[in-house]
C-alpha cells in the first residue's frame, strides 16, 4: 500500500506553484485556489453525454474534450468538464483558453457557487465566447447556457429543463428530459 502524497501547504497558489504537485493529480486552480476534484460515475457520465451532444454535429475545424486544463493566467488554470476547442494545441496540456469556444460545467453537490460563479467569471474574462451550466441537482435537470456580452461578463441567453437547442458554437441539441430520466435510473440503481 502507497501512502497518498502530501500536497505543500499555500494560502495562494499560481500556475508556476502546480509543478511541484504530482504530474498524474487531477487538480484546478480557481482564484488562486488548489481543487483537487473526486467525480462520481453519475457525474462523469453526465459529462459523456453532454460530449455526444456536442461531437454529433463538430465542424472538422473543433475538437470536443472532456476534463482538459486550460491555461488562463497565473491564478487560474481550470478544468472544465466539457471544452469545445480549436485543435492546434491538442498535443499539449494544458491548452491556451484562446483556443475555446465553449466551456461546460456540470454542477457536483459540492461546487454550486464556483461553478456559477468563480468559473463564469475567469472563463468570461479569458473571453471564452459560451459558457454551459448543467444542473442535475434537482428533480429535472436544467442547462443555462451563456453568451459573453460587450462587457466581457456572461448574460444569460437561455435556461431550460427541456430540449435545448443552440447555434452556438454549432447546431446542438441536448435532450434534457432523456438526461434527466438516464441519471434518475443510475442514481435509483445506485442507492438500492
Amino acid at each position: 500500500m502507497t501512502a497518498a502524497p502530501m500536497l505543500p501547504e499555500r494560502q495562494e497558489w499560481t500556475v508556476d506553484d502546480l509543478g511541484e504537485l504530482p504530474k498524474d493529480l487531477p487538480y484546478e486552480l480557481i482564484n488562486g485556489r488548489l481543487i483537487v476534484p473526486s467525480p462520481t460515475h453519475l457525474h462523469q457520465d453526465l459529462c459523456v453525454e453532454i460530449l455526444l451532444a456536442l461531437r454529433a454535429n463538430c465542424p472538422p475545424e473543433y475538437v470536443v474534450s472532456i476534463d482538459l486544463s486550460m491555461r488562463v493566467d497565473r491564478r487560474n488554470e481550470p478544468r472544465p468538464d466539457v471544452v469545445a476547442l480549436r485543435p492546434e494545441h491538442v498535443t499539449r496540456s494544458p491548452v491556451p483558453v484562446r483556443d475555446a469556444v465553449l466551456a461546460v460545467e456540470v454542477i457536483p453537490p459540492d461546487s454550486t457557487f464556483r461553478d456559477m460563479y468563480d468559473k463564469a467569471r475567469v472563463y468570461g474574462h479569458a473571453g471564452v465566447p459560451t459558457y454551459w451550466v448543467v444542473d442535475p441537482l434537482h428533480e429535472r435537470m436544467t442547462l443555462t447556457e451563456f453568451v459573453l456580452g460587450p462587457t466581457g461578463e456572461y448574460e444569460p441567453a437561455a435556461h431550460t429543463d427541456d430540449v435545448f437547442t443552440t447555434e452556438r458554437p454549432w447546431k446542438v441539441t441536448v435532450d434534457l428530459p432523456a438526461l434527466t430520466s438516464r441519471w434518475a435510473g443510475l442514481r435509483d440503481r445506485a442507492e438500492r
